[in-house]
């Protein structure tokens, strides 16, 4: 998901710094970062401009206007604004309905609209819209130019739509080549193997490197051809946009798209960036401000619309930007550019930008994009955008694209994991996912597959259930059991079903309660209260149920981590703790298969090297320390542990083999009498066994060292000897600060 936060700041932490030393240090790197983003802009600002049919200093204006406007009053602190070729097809269209002076005036009542987008804080709303829509969109945009462009290049014009584009591009691609020809595809095939070039040559972007090559071949070969034509000087301040006449339909689905599409780059842009740099995540909605406060100048001073572009803000990133002054640097050099360069621009044939705009256009048709949006499931969004795009029009492709993903989302609601699963002679009904009204036709399709008068498991894993299907679920049950048949509830999560029956429906999933769910809480709690027979309830269970449940539902999704197992173990911890059934060690550790080495006995005891007697526990911590080679020895006790009360008097009669194991602990009786009390969270337990536990963890891990395999891996530095409380009621664990002779809540562990 993407981060969204109410401001963003380009200085660093706080604290008390030099302004002036902060500006020239961070200057050291965005003056490179800027004539870096320079040298790319002003041959796409041209081409951009060309390609739509615009002026081309209008290109240059956007980028001018971009680069100081909307990086001032926009949040992104590297994005880099200028003319985009996403809004090429738009603008080309948009000037040929109404003329350059009132796409002007369209230009900035759509920069009116995208404050109007900010101010009302919807940036957000536009995030929803799914990344396959964005990608066809911009794909489409793609197609559409490398199809118009690709006339220019090979010496022809583009036609006036996409599809007479593409009927006359056989034809023109076997028929006569000029000149121009030449130029485009030189500068199409320089960019092609820029990428190829040393790391030294790459320094120069490959952009400039074809525009400048394409040029210096026309130029040295006197060949006569269009070249770009920029006015002496920059106009003045007279120019004046044009209010639109036509149609107010028309005049406002112009502005409508200009800021849509806008928007929608620019906040790709701003995200695309967040993800690579540190720092704040950037205030989409106040980028959208600056975003509409920069088309409002542009249009009015007679530019291009403006957007964040992706291709400038990467190559900002990348070249080591650190600031916006990087952005507005590069703008300062594309003004100086245009009034003292301006001879140099206009030996730029425009056979070279329709070189450089089919590679951009090309690059915008991004193979990683389809692939990430294939591996989602969201193909056909993707490609109904672009179809809609290239075909009709680019409101259409994004209508489109909408209109499929509608389509799909209520296909998935519709067709969600309802199915028939044999076990046997039993039958199995499985339900996943959100079960609504929708769902009712389908699960009344499967349910009438149900075999008559046997045992049926219906199994709900479901988000959520509303009316409809509840009504659907319990009439079928009632009638089924009518009808000599039994059905069993097993409902996983929230019981949805369960509680309607009992008159008290969930209506919201937010009232939902938390319920633990049954491969944590123990299986014979969770089947007492769960079993639909009153029969079942209750009782002993049998442990093959848990047995077939871990089978079908965690086995598959744990068979790879056992796989990697199944060769060999290779545990971190040897974990020694108490027999007790409440004690259940990967789950109070979070840890899982081939994590733990364990050795349980009652008490958690661990003999004395020389002690006579269990060699069963000796032999696992041998076998753990030095052939496993743990790092780690955990020594776990616990509240209410029967162990202690017996060393304490309450031992049952008897039980020859029990008294035997527990001369074991009497060292941990002799620690008691002898040394201080063991604090838990800084005070004594109530229960004189609860405070015999915390000294008998103490003392097995003084035993513990008595092993010649433990004393010398601890002496290696290889080992750390752990000890650890469960409090069974409260389900707390602490760990051992044995400087403090205190047990520590683990939410605050303890330095080793």
């Amino acid at each position: 998901m993407i981060d969204i936060v109410g401001d963003e700041h380009d200085t660093g932490p706080p604290g008390r710094r030099n302004p002036t030393s902060t500006l020239l240090k961070n200057l050291r790197h965005d003056l490179p970062a800027s004539v870096v983003v320079f040298l790319v802009a002003v041959p796409l600002s041209l081409g951009v401009a060309h390609a739509a049919g615009a002026p081309l200093l209008a290109g240059l204006i956007s980028a001018v206007v971009g680069g100081v406007v909307a990086s001032l009053f926009g949040a992104s602190v590297l994005q880099v604004s200028g003319p985009s070729a996403a809004l090429t097809i738009v603008i080309a269209e948009t000037i040929s309905a109404f003329g350059w002076a009132a796409t002007c005036a369209i230009t900035a009542a759509a920069g009116v609209v995208q404050i109007l987008f900010g101010v009302s804080r919807v940036a957000r709303a536009a995030l929803a819209i799914s990344p396959a829509i964005v990608h066809g969109l911009l794909a489409g945009i793609g197609l559409i130019l490398v199809l118009g462009q690709l006339h220019v290049v090979l010496g022809g014009v583009a036609g006036s739509s996409t599809i007479a584009n593409i009927l006359a591009l056989p034809g023109r691609i076997v028929g006569h080549h000029d000149q121009a020809a030449l130029v485009g595809v030189v500068t199409v095939g320089v960019l092609l193997a820029w990428t190829r070039m040393p790391r030294s040559v790459r320094r120069v972007p490959g952009p400039l490197a074809a525009v400048a090559l394409a040029t210096g071949l026309s130029v040295a070969a006197g060949l006569d051809l269009p070249r770009v034509d920029l006015p002496n000087g920059l106009p003045g301040l007279g120019f004046v946009p044009e209010a639109p006449s036509g149609s107010w339909a028309a005049i406002i689905a112009a502005v409508l798209s200009i800021a849509l599409i806008a928007s929608l780059e620019s906040l790709l842009s701003a995200v695309s960036i967040d993800k690579l740099r540190d720092g704040p995540r950037t205030d989409l909605n106040r980028e959208l401000i600056g975003q509409g406060l920069a088309n409002v100048a542009a249009g009015s001073l007679g530019g291009f619309p403006v957007t964040g572009v992706v291709v400038r803000t990467m190559t900002n990133f990348e070249a080591g930007a650190r600031t916006r002054a990087s952005a507005i640097l590069h703008s300062v050099w594309i003004l100086g550019c245009c009034l003292f360069l301006a001879g140099a621009l206009r030996l730029i044939p425009l056979a070279a930008l329709a070189g450089l705009l089919v590679y951009v256009g090309a690059k915008l048709v991004n193979v990683t994009n389809l692939r990430e949006v294939r591996r989602h499931g969201d193909l056909p969004v993707y490609l109904a955008t672009l179809l809609g795009a290239v075909a009709v029009n680019l409101l259409t492709g994004v209508a489109a694209g909408i209109a499929v993903a509608l389509a799909l989302m209520l296909r998935r609601m519709l067709f969600s994991g309802i199915h028939v699963e044999q076990d046997g002679s039993r039958t199995r009904v499985v339900i996943e996912g959100a079960l609504t009204f929708l769902s009712v036709p389908r699960l009344t399709t499967v349910l009438a597959e149900v075999p008559a008068r046997s045992e049926v498991t219906l199994e709900l894993f479901v988000d959520y259930l509303d009316h409809a299907a509840f009504d659907c679920l319990r009439g079928w049950q009632r009638a089924y059991e009518r009808a000599g048949g039994v059905v069993i509830v097993d409902e996983i999560g929230h019981p949805w079903f369960e509680r309607g029956k009992a008159g008290v429906p969930t209506v919201r999933r937010g009232v939902a309660s938390r319920v633990v769910p049954r491969w944590l809480a123990p299986w014979s709690e969770w089947q007492a209260e769960h079993l639909e027979l009153p029969s079942q309830r209750g009782g002993s269970v049998p442990l093959c149920r848990g047995a077939s449940e871990f089978q079908r539902r965690t086995a598959p999704l744990l068979r790879s981590t056992w796989d990697g197992l199944a060769n060999g173990q290779q545990p971190h911890t040897l974990f020694v703790t108490c027999g007790d059934a409440r004690i259940v060690p990967n789950l109070i550790t979070t840890s899982g298969p081939g994590d733990l080495f364990t050795v349980r006995n009652i008490g958690n005891l661990v003999p004395h090297a020389g002690a006579e007697a269990d060699f069963s526990v000796g032999a696992a911590i041998e076998y753990a320390v030095g052939l496993l080679n743990v790092r780690e020895v955990v020594v776990c006790g616990h509240s209410g542990c029967g162990a202690m009360k017996a060393l304490l008097g309450d031992a049952p009669t008897g039980l020859a083999h029990l008294g035997g194991w527990l001369r074991h602990g009497e060292a941990t009786m002799r620690r008691q009498a002898s040394e201080g009390p063991v604090l838990l969270d800084g005070a004594r337990p109530a229960q004189e066994g609860d405070r015999l536990a915390l000294h008998n963890v103490v003392q097995q891990l003084e035993n513990l060292r008595s092993y010649p395999v433990v004393e010398a891996a601890l002496a290696r530095g290889e080992l750390r000897l752990t000890g650890m409380y469960f409090d069974v009621g409260k389900a707390n664990v602490y760990l051992l600060d044995a400087a403090h002779r205190s047990f520590t809540s683990a939410a605050s562990p303890v330095k080793s």
